[in-house]
């Protein structure tokens, strides 16, 4: 993992805290790795066998703690699995291969080929996002239901999100609250202390951590003509990595099927999502739905 990481003891420490995390997983859990061609994938499952398969992915510069505040009420559901990506700040192998070489939706394709699972559902934020879509246009029949939040992909994102992140992140507690007023929106100094060993973590990971450089590059036309399975695309109305208007448009132009819900005063950072995500993937999706809609609704 040494190639991802700034240093020796940055990595050591990031690794450190997130197994500390991983220890005090929020629901009853097992942690295992499976194998795939580009090294090692590590899962945290939770859940009953007997409860659909339910995918979580995280996004860049992350891990699946991403997922904390969530994944208890979703296991009540669904059989979950929070997947560290390849190549993220979590336990699964450092491997990059480049977004254009298709190599994953590969991985993916063969980590949940390594969970004896036929077909799944799948919610994904960011770069996870943008990996989904990647398998879910490549592998069309193996998704049951998507979503999306604030997906990469569908629309060029902004260079200038990434470096204010790692700069803020070198600053101490003001950088700190910086950084979560870029990825938020209205954001006071009080969420701070709210959000505690949260940010306290993620501005870890930022300061010791090599981010990707490479931008997710935009699906084709024809890719996203594949997308006919149910979909909810989440987006916070003041994104500032990604524009939700231009993604908005592309997944409605070729997935009309889908529901799309437009988050008032949020920006990227999109979590406590898990009664908006278990009602879509529970609900009744009726087959032959006119168009997407957006539904600009109330959003605490």
């Amino acid at each position: 993992m040494k190639n991802i990481y700034k240093s020796v003891a940055g990595m050591q420490e990031v690794i450190g805290q997130y197994r500390q995390i991983l220890d005090d997983w929020p629901v009853i859990n097992r942690q295992y790795e499976v194998e795939t061609s580009f090294g090692p994938t590590y899962v945290i499952e939770s859940g009953s066998k007997d409860n659909p398969p339910l995918i979580l992915l995280h996004g860049s510069v992350s891990n699946s703690f991403t997922w904390y505040s969530d994944v208890a009420s979703l296991s009540q559901t669904y059989n979950v699995y929070a997947i560290d990506i390849i190549g993220e700040a979590g336990l699964s192998a450092p491997s990059r291969p480049s977004y254009a070489s298709g190599a994953y939706a590969l991985w993916l394709n063969e980590t949940i080929h390594a969970l004896k699972l036929s077909t799944c559902s799948i919610a994904a934020m960011s770069l996870g996002g943008w990996m989904a879509l990647s398998f879910a246009t490549t592998y069309p029949d193996k998704v049951d239901k998507l979503v999306l939040l604030c997906p990469g992909g569908l629309a060029h994102e902004k260079a200038s999100f990434l470096w204010k992140a790692i700069f803020y992140s070198l600053l101490g507690k003001w950088g700190q609250l910086q950084t979560l007023k870029l990825v938020g929106s209205k954001i006071s100094s009080s969420s701070l202390s709210e959000l505690g060993n949260g940010l306290t973590f993620a501005s870890l990971t930022f300061k010791h951590f090599k981010p990707r450089t490479a931008k997710m590059p935009l699906f084709r036309d024809q890719s996203l003509g594949q997308l006919t399975m149910p979909i909810l695309m989440l987006f916070g109305d003041s994104d500032q990595l990604i524009p939700a208007s231009k993604s908005i448009k592309r997944l409605q132009q070729f997935a009309r099927q889908a529901r799309i819900e437009l988050l008032p005063d949020t920006g990227h950072l999109i979590v406590n999502q898990a009664d908006r995500i278990l009602e879509f993937l529970i609900s009744e999706i009726e087959n032959d739905i006119p168009e997407s809609h957006i539904n600009k609704e109330l959003y605490y």
